[in-house]
């Protein structure tokens, strides 16, 4: 997967950026080629070694196609309680958060919505929720070409719908 500049693209657990350079640099005596990705939400630069970007997980911004599988998930209620400990559940999310994947990061941002429905999250929990909630917006957003404002409120709005009753 090559990039240029200008080109957009998602570093795992940090969101969307903008491909502002492609450097050589010498390292040990040897050239290394770097992608210099400035990170759109909170202007981070990062340098990427190119032959190790798709290990790292950096990779283009979810297509059109994947939003709906990125919302399904996010409708999708039939999921059971996670009953596991607090720290472990953290990691297991956290992990997912990492991967970059925005289908893993829904599962965290639905599961910790549900969550919040039940009962009020700890720190962690909130600081994670809205992590993966900015991710996933910040990503959706880009891809759409829309702004955040909207896209947020729209996945707000999958949260706050009242629960159907029962007949």
């Amino acid at each position: 997967m090559q990039f240029n500049v200008g080109d957009k693209a998602v570093y795992p657990a940090h969101g969307v950026g903008i491909i502002r350079d492609v450097i050589t640099m010498e390292l040990d005596g040897e050239k290394h080629t770097f992608y210099v990705l400035k990170i759109l939400d909170n202007g981070m630069t990062i340098r990427v070694p190119v032959n190790n970007a798709q290990q790292i997980g950096m990779r283009t911004v979810v297509g059109l196609g994947q939003i709906d599988k990125v919302f399904d998930i996010l409708r999708d209620r039939d999921v059971p309680t996670d009953n596991q400990t607090w720290n472990r559940r953290y990691r297991d999310y956290m992990s997912k958060i990492k991967t970059g994947d925005p289908l893993e990061v829904a599962k965290v941002l639905r599961d910790l919505a549900l969550l919040k429905s039940e009962k009020p999250l700890s720190f962690g929990e909130r600081k994670m929720f809205d992590q993966a909630r900015s991710l996933l917006v910040q990503e959706i957003a880009c891809a759409r070409d829309q702004n955040e404002q909207s896209v947020g409120a729209e996945i707000e709005a999958l949260f706050t719908t009242t629960k159907p009753s029962a007949a």
